[in-house]
């Protein structure tokens, strides 16, 4: 247990009986009233955000957290598994805690995996990704007046919006954020 006034960002702690990430820490003492602690935390299992708000002497439960660092291997008809690069360990998540980031994983792609309380909670994705473009209809010539985009299939099967410059078997660079193009690679 911990202080309210120790909190910090980036801790996780446990609020509702659900574990949570501080994303912002606030002290407030307002003219007669009582200092408080305001927090936004994000709850690990739902992904919501909460603006929270503990008096300064309330104590507040710290969660165990441990981020581990693994490379992406492959997939089977419904796991994704994973290899520790230090003890060469595999790793297997199912589709449904891998989400969205299946778009974005190619081999060998390391990714950040948060455990919390030993059970993974979070996969952090790198900012931007670079991957190849499997399939794209050519430009037309002339259509470049205004900034004209076309449709691209990725090789993880991703459609994104590129520009009409882009052909097939160019690399280009992907948000993992928005999924929107940010430039060749």
């Amino acid at each position: 247990m911990a202080a309210a006034n120790d909190l910090r960002k980036g801790m996780c702690i446990r609020y509702n009986g659900n574990p949570a990430i501080v994303l912002e820490v606030m002290h407030r003492t307002p003219g007669n009233l009582r200092a408080f602690v305001q927090a936004i935390i994000r709850y690990i299992g739902t992904g919501k955000s909460a603006d929270v708000r503990f008096g300064s002497t309330d104590k507040v439960e710290t969660v165990e957290v441990h981020r581990q660092t693994l490379e992406y291997s492959y997939k089977d008809q419904t796991t994704y598994n994973f290899m520790d690069p230090e003890s060469y360990e595999t790793v297997s998540f199912e589709e449904e805690f891998i989400g969205e980031s299946k778009e974005y994983l190619t081999e060998n792609m390391k990714v950040e995996v948060l455990f919390v309380e030993g059970k993974p909670a979070n996969i952090d994705m790198p900012a931007s990704v670079i991957l190849k473009v499997t399939e794209s209809a050519e430009g037309v010539r002339g259509d470049s007046a205004n900034n004209v985009q076309k449709p691209a299939t990725l090789e993880t099967g991703k459609v994104v919006q590129v520009p009409l410059f882009i052909k097939e078997g160019e690399s280009i660079k992907v948000d993992t954020r928005t999924g929107q193009y940010m430039g060749r690679a």
